[in-house]
C-alpha cells in the first residue's frame, strides 16, 4: 500500500515543478471553470492522442488556481500498483497541505493518465458527489474516451477531445501572441503566410511546434511514431502479426485524406502475407481507438450505404504523414481542413454521386455546409471542383459552398449558387 507521505511528497513536488513554468500557451479548448463544475457535479475529461497537450492543458489550470489545486501524473513510477484503495490517501493529503489555506470542498484536482489507476470511475465520481470538487482527468488511452467511461461516471462526465495545435494555435506560439483578424491583412500577411507553409510541413504536434529547427523537428516526430508504434499499438493490444501491423500502419498512414478499404487491403496482401480476416479488422479498429486516424464516412441516408462504401482516412496530424512533398500539399490541407472542422463539433462526411465528389458535408448545428479543398484550383480541375459543390448542393440541400486553396480568393456565382473561394490560412484564424 501507498503512503500519505508519499502522496504528500509528490504533491508538493509537482507545485514546485508547475510553479517553476514561466509561461504556459493557453489551448483553445473550452473547459469549464472549477466553480461551474462544482456547480453542476461534473469531472473533466480531457482525451486524444499521445503528446497533443493534454498534460499542459492541466497544468495551465494550475496555475490559474494555485493555492487550490494538486497535480498528480499517475505515470509516475513511485504510484506504480496503486491500488483504488489508496486513493483516499490523496484527499487526506491534499487536506494537510491546504487545510489552512482553503476549505476541502475548494479543492481542484488534476489527475494525468488516469487511466492508470484501476476502478478510477468510482473514485472520481465520489470527489465530486461527496466532496465537492473540482476535477480535471487526462489519459492518452482509448479507455478514457466517452464510449469507454465505465458507466459509474456516466451523467457525471465533461468530455473534451484534445488535438494537436491548430494553426491559430501553431501562430502564437510562433509570434508570442494571439493571433487576430486584422492580422491577416497589412504588414503581418506575410508573415502568417510563411507560418502557415511552415505548418502544412511538420504539423502541430506541441513538441514539435517548438522544436528550434528542422533537425530536432524531424528527430521528435520519428521518435513520436516509434513511441506510437510499440506502446500504443504492439504492446498495448499484444500484437503478434508484427509483419501484417507494418504493411496495415504503412498503408494507412499513406492514405490521408484518401479512401481505405479493409477488404481492398486483404485481397492485396493475402497472398503475400499469413492472416486472416478478423485479424486484420481487430488491427484496422486499433488504429481507430489509439485516436491516431479518423473514418470519414459517405454521406447517405442509408447506414447500410455508409458502411459498404470505404471510409476515407484522416491522420490525427498531418505531420505523422508517412510523406510530405509539393506533390501532396493538397492531401496535406485537406488533412488539415478535416481536422479543422473535427475542431469545431461539425458532423463530416464526404459526398459521391453521379461521378461527382465534394470533400465535406459537414453539419454545423442543423446547417450542412459544402467544401471542396484544393492546393490551387486552375484550368484542369475548375470546373470539377465547382461541379461536385452543385451536387453535392442538390443532393444535400447545403447551402453554403467554400473552396478552400493555399492562397486563392475571390467570389462565383454559377447555377444560382454562391461559391466563396478562400485562401484555407485565412479560413482557420478567422
Amino acid at each position: 500500500m501507498l503512503s500519505s507521505e508519499l502522496f504528500k511528497e509528490i504533491i508538493v513536488e509537482n507545485e514546485g515543478y508547475v510553479k517553476s513554468i514561466d509561461e504556459i500557451l493557453p489551448r483553445e479548448v473550452e473547459i469549464p471553470d472549477p466553480d461551474s463544475l462544482k456547480r453542476l457535479r461534473k469531472a473533466v475529461i480531457l482525451y486524444g492522442v499521445r503528446r497533443s497537450g493534454k498534460s499542459f492543458i492541466l497544468l495551465h489550470i494550475f496555475k490559474l488556481y494555485p493555492n487550490r489545486s494538486l497535480y498528480i501524473d499517475f505515470e509516475d513510477e513511485r504510484l506504480q500498483g496503486i491500488q483504488p484503495e489508496d486513493l483516499e490517501k490523496i484527499w487526506e493529503a491534499f487536506l494537510e497541505l491546504k487545510m489552512g489555506e482553503i476549505s476541502g470542498d475548494k479543492g481542484v484536482f488534476l489527475f494525468d493518465e488516469i487511466q492508470n489507476v484501476p476502478a478510477w470511475e468510482k473514485y472520481v465520481r465520489r470527489l465530486v458527489e461527496k466532496k465537492g470538487v473540482a476535477v480535471f482527468c487526462a489519459g492518452s488511452s482509448s479507455r478514457i474516451t466517452p464510449k469507454e467511461i465505465h458507466t459509474s461516471l456516466r451523467g457525471r462526465l465533461w468530455s473534451v477531445e484534445v488535438l494537436p495545435f491548430s494553426f491559430r494555435e501553431f501562430a502564437a506560439a510562433k509570434l508570442g501572441k494571439d493571433v487576430s483578424k486584422e492580422m491577416i491583412y497589412g504588414d503581418s500577411k506575410a508573415q502568417i503566410k510563411r507560418l502557415f507553409l511552415e505548418y502544412i510541413k511538420y504539423g502541430g504536434m506541441p513538441e514539435v511546434v517548438f522544436a528550434r529547427n528542422e533537425f530536432e523537428k524531424k528527430k521528435i516526430i520519428k521518435e513520436y511514431l516509434n513511441s506510437m508504434y510499440f506502446r500504443d499499438m504492439v504492446e498495448r493490444y499484444t500484437i503478434k502479426n508484427v509483419p501484417l501491423l507494418d504493411a496495415l500502419w504503412d498503408s494507412l498512414f499513406s492514405s490521408h485524406a484518401a479512401k481505405f478499404s479493409v477488404n481492398g487491403f486483404y485481397k492485396r496482401y493475402k497472398g503475400l502475407l499469413s492472416f486472416s480476416k478478423d485479424t486484420l479488422y481487430g488491427y484496422y479498429h486499433h488504429f481507430l481507438e489509439s485516436m491516431l486516424l479518423f473514418e470519414v464516412r459517405k454521406f447517405t441516408q442509408s447506414s447500410y450505404k455508409k458502411m459498404r462504401n470505404p471510409a476515407k482516412i484522416y491522420l490525427v496530424d498531418h505531420g505523422l504523414a508517412r510523406k510530405v512533398s509539393s506533390e501532396n500539399f493538397g492531401r496535406i490541407l485537406e488533412n488539415v481542413v478535416y481536422i479543422q472542422l473535427r475542431r469545431k463539433g461539425y458532423d463530416v462526411h464526404y459526398f459521391e454521386e453521379e461521378g461527382h465528389e465534394c470533400d465535406f458535408i459537414a453539419l454545423n448545428g442543423q446547417t450542412l455546409e459544402a467544401y471542396q479543398v484544393t492546393w490551387e484550383l486552375t484550368g484542369g480541375n475548375e470546373k470539377r471542383e465547382i461541379e461536385g459543390l452543385l451536387v453535392a448542393s442538390s443532393y444535400t440541400g447545403a447551402q453554403k459552398l467554400t473552396i478552400l486553396t493555399h492562397d486563392q480568393e475571390g467570389t462565383m456565382n454559377v447555377g444560382g449558387k454562391k461559391i466563396e473561394i478562400l485562401p484555407a490560412w485565412k479560413w482557420l484564424v478567422v
